[in-house]
């Protein structure tokens, strides 16, 4: 009996130790679009923080792969690196959004295994620092006016995050949601450099990609889609509620992984970012960022995506972008 109970308690310390022993070889973060936009915040910045907190023996390769609104990072996971066990992807409402539309060809959320999430970013409104528009009440007037004369762009594709948050907008204002004249670009960086260029009047974007123009004069924010006004340099803003528009937009900033990576470097990744999720590292970086508190991880997280589709598939048959 004694020697039955010695080799359970060797079997449990070293499958722990198994659970324990994993480490990543050459990690990479993969930021489905270009630069400068939230998913490449995201897969920067807490990589980054893992490497200097010591959770990773080395630094992070930061792999921007665009198309699809995300889904060609989505499929590529799913085809070619589903068991990869040092692998994380950047994701958002951005992605469950085009899951719950159908977008990434016959892939579904549960195509992937899904991590955590350590960050509530929020959905803005803004125009060139000399755009006629120096409110949203003048912006509102013209737009309702020629809605064709309005281009809003933003760095997800149509039916994307930034286009449904430009909808609700539209539909709260009095628009028809059809009328608007929606620009998509393959990332928020894409889009800035659009608005900064005249190329289209109004940016749909979120707090932390612009922080550092709204900083350096370049834009001006005319409303957030916050369920309350944000800090410095947002806090002269008014929210869209404020305004008499009942939108709000949250965008949660997170990761998932490959459905069939070991459970052993899943365990890994999630003690990872929770750590990162509870360092005055991140608390400090969130401040400096506009980012405010979010956090879900492992199954919890993975029960809120599964809500989170579907509420987006209801609210996109609503806004008539699927049937």
């Amino acid at each position: 009996m004694r020697k039955r109970w010695l080799m359970l308690a060797l079997t449990s310390v070293f499958g722990s130790l198994g659970l324990a022993a994993f480490t990543p070889k050459a990690p990479e973060c993969i930021a489905p679009a270009g630069a400068g936009g939230g998913w490449d915040l995201t897969c920067r910045s807490v990589t980054q923080l893992m490497f200097d907190l010591k959770l990773v023996p080395q630094p992070f390769k930061v792999t921007n792969m665009t198309g699809a609104g995300g889904g060609v990072a989505y499929a590529n996971v799913v085809t070619q690196r589903s068991d990869d066990a040092n692998l994380l992807v950047a994701a958002s409402p951005a992605t469950t959004v085009r899951l719950a539309q159908g977008q990434f060809s016959q892939f579904t959320e549960r195509d992937v295994r899904w991590l955590g999430a350590i960050a509530a970013d929020y959905g803005l409104v803004a125009v060139k620092a000399d755009s006629p528009y120096k409110t949203m009440a003048e912006l509102v007037a013209a737009w309702k006016a020629d809605p064709s004369k309005i281009a809003v762009g933003g760095g997800s594709a149509v039916g994307g995050q930034d286009h449904m948050k430009v909808l609700l907008l539209a539909r709260a204002i009095g628009i028809q949601p059809r009328a608007v004249k929606y620009v998509p670009f393959d990332g928020g960086g894409q889009a800035l450099t659009s608005l900064l260029g005249g190329f289209i009047q109004v940016f749909a974007g979120d707090a932390s990609e612009l922080r550092g123009q709204v900083e350096g004069g370049t834009v001006r924010v005319l409303a957030v889609l916050a369920p309350k006004r944000l800090a410095a340099p947002y806090a002269n803003v008014p929210t869209a509620k404020e305004l008499g528009y009942n939108v709000d937009w949250v965008v949660w900033r997170g990761f998932y992984v490959p459905k069939n990576m070991p459970e052993e470097a899943y365990s890994f990744w999630l003690n990872a970012l929770r750590k990162v999720a509870r360092s005055p590292e991140w608390a400090k970086f969130r401040e400096q960022n506009s980012l405010g508190e979010f956090v879900s991880l492992g199954a919890e997280f993975q029960v809120f995506i599964d809500r989170q589709v579907n509420q987006f598939r209801n609210l996109s048959k609503e806004l008539g972008i699927i049937k």
